[in-house]
Order: C-alpha cells, then sequence, then structure tokens
C-alpha cells in the first residue's frame, strides 16, 4: 500500500492552486520583492519537529496496536460512507464560499445618522466587510472539516492494524502541522487586502490616463475593479478549501487501498534518516 497522501501534503502544497494564485498576485502587485510563496508555505516542519515525526514513526512502527474492542476482531471501516460525508462535505462548503455575497452596506450610518436602508456602491470598497465575510466562512470551513477528521479518524481507528496505526498517525501530523496550517490560514485575508488595493489602484490609473471620472455604480458589475476582486475573493477561499481537504482526502486514499488489498501490511515506512534527512525530505 502506498503511503497516504498526508505524508507527502507539502508536495502538493507547493503546486496546488492556492500557492500558484498567491504567486500570481504577488506577480502582478509588483511590489517589493519577497521570498516564493511556495518557499514560504513549504516550511511546514523545523529540524525539532522533523525530529518529533522521525520519532514518532519509529515509535508507531515499533508498537503493538491493541484492538479497539477487547476480545473482538477488527471491525469493517465503510470507506463509501466516508468518502459519501466527505464529497458532502466538499459540495456543500463549495456552495457556501462561492454564494453570491449580499450587497455591502455602510459599516457606519451616514454623517447625518439616517439608517442606511439601501447598499451603497462605494460601502464595497471598505475592505473590512470583507475581511468578516472571508473569516466567517473560514471557520465555517475549519469546524466542518475538522469535525469530519476526526470522525474518520475515529472509523478507522475500528478497523484493521494498518488503518488504525494511519489514525495515530494523522493524529500526530495534525497536532504537528496544526499551529502552522492555523497561522497560514490567518494570513491569507491580508493577501487578499493587497489584492483589493491593487485592483482599486489600476482602476485609478486608468481613469487618470482616460481622463474619465469615476462611477461608483460601476464597481460592482462585470468589467469593474470590484467585480474582479469578488472573483478573486472566491478564487482563494476555493484555493484554500482544496487545501483543507488534503488530509481527508489522504486518510480516505489509504482506507479505500486497504480495503482492495487487505493483505498488504499497512505500516511506517521504515527509515534509518537522520533528522536533517528528515528535515529535507519536508521542507
Amino acid at each position: 500500500m502506498g503511503w497516504p497522501r498526508p505524508m507527502y501534503q507539502h508536495h502538493r502544497l507547493n503546486s496546488s492552486r492556492l500557492v500558484l494564485l498567491l504567486q500570481q498576485w504577488a506577480q502582478a502587485h509588483s511590489g517589493p520583492v519577497r521570498p516564493d510563496v511556495a518557499e514560504q508555505l513549504s516550511q511546514w516542519l523545523s529540524t525539532v519537529d522533523a525530529v518529533k515525526l522521525s520519532r514518532a514513526l519509529h515509535a508507531l512502527e515499533a508498537s503493538q496496536i491493541p484492538s479497539a474492542s477487547v476480545g473482538l476482531g477488527a471491525g469493517a471501516v465503510d470507506v463509501r460512507a466516508l468518502q459519501a460525508s466527505l464529497q458532502t462535505a466538499r459540495a456543500d462548503l463549495t456552495d457556501l464560499v462561492t454564494a453570491k455575497a449580499a450587497p455591502t452596506k455602510p459599516m457606519r450610518e451616514r454623517a447625518d445618522n439616517t439608517p442606511v436602508d439601501a447598499p451603497d456602491p462605494e460601502a464595497g470598497a471598505d475592505f473590512a466587510a470583507h475581511a468578516a465575510r472571508y473569516l466567517a466562512l473560514q471557520k465555517q470551513m475549519d469546524t466542518r472539516l475538522a469535525n469530519l477528521r476526526a470522525q474518520v479518524r475515529q472509523s478507522l481507528s475500528v478497523g484493521p492494524e494498518g488503518l488504525r496505526r494511519l489514525a495515530m498517525l494523522d493524529a500526530v501530523m495534525e497536532q504537528m502541522l496544526g499551529v502552522r496550517e492555523q497561522r497560514l490560514w490567518a494570513s491569507l485575508p491580508g493577501h487578499l487586502e493587497r489584492r483589493m488595493t491593487h485592483l482599486r489602484g489600476a482602476h485609478q490609473q486608468q481613469l487618470a490616463a482616460a481622463g474619465r471620472d469615476d462611477e461608483p455604480q460601476r464597481w460592482a458589475l462585470p468589467g469593474g475593479w470590484l467585480f474582479a476582486f469578488e472573483q478573486d475573493l472566491r478564487a482563494l477561499l476555493l484555493a484554500e478549501l482544496q487545501v483543507r481537504l488534503e488530509p481527508l482526502a489522504g486518510l480516505l486514499e489509504a482506507a479505500q487501498s486497504h480495503e482492495h488489498h487487505p493483505s498488504t501490511p499497512h505500516r511506517p515506512p521504515k527509515t534509518n534518516m537522520s533528522p536533517e534527512q528528515v528535515t529535507g525530505m519536508i521542507e
């Protein structure tokens, strides 16, 4: 059985839609030279973390994994049901992040203190509203997928020995990478804000070059800079969702492979590598 996808998540991350999108934005913004986006995001594990991972692999390799039900054989894992749950979560979250946003209203009342009853075309240019929306969607993704990952791991933990080992390894990887993943997600609104600044600046330059007055009511229409920003916001959310789904997809890929080849031993790969060698594989 091939080792599950989470072990190679850093390689997939480097070529993912998320990294490609952020690299395209960085190039378009022509700002100060920054380290390569893929290089930044690939620094998942430090040397200390690599040592911990190496030890965890050796511990899993040497350990005797007890059966979840004492006196009973390993239970069957309903891989199809778990895959269906993943597909449902993917579809629900995709619909959620691609849903059309409600027209943005000003964050504050007008100067004369009259209530705001209608959308203000210029309110959409306030990044605060978009940031709040992005963070709320991130929270929903995080809650839904964390619960599903725990459910999948629980299901694997009552299966054959190979899948129980996989569940234990995934728990180690989640604990080890969780902080860095959260830092990555927290950094994305900052990229989005820079994208908004760039698009609005380009729009203003075009107006100045053409000698035209601005028309805020057209910003959110097709061809407008705010319309383009909304497309970019959705693209970033979809790219983030793709990366968030990787560990779950890897777990189920391994479970399915075990189901098709149950006689194939599923154990953590043996390694006599030094911490430096392990770090080189991960970074």
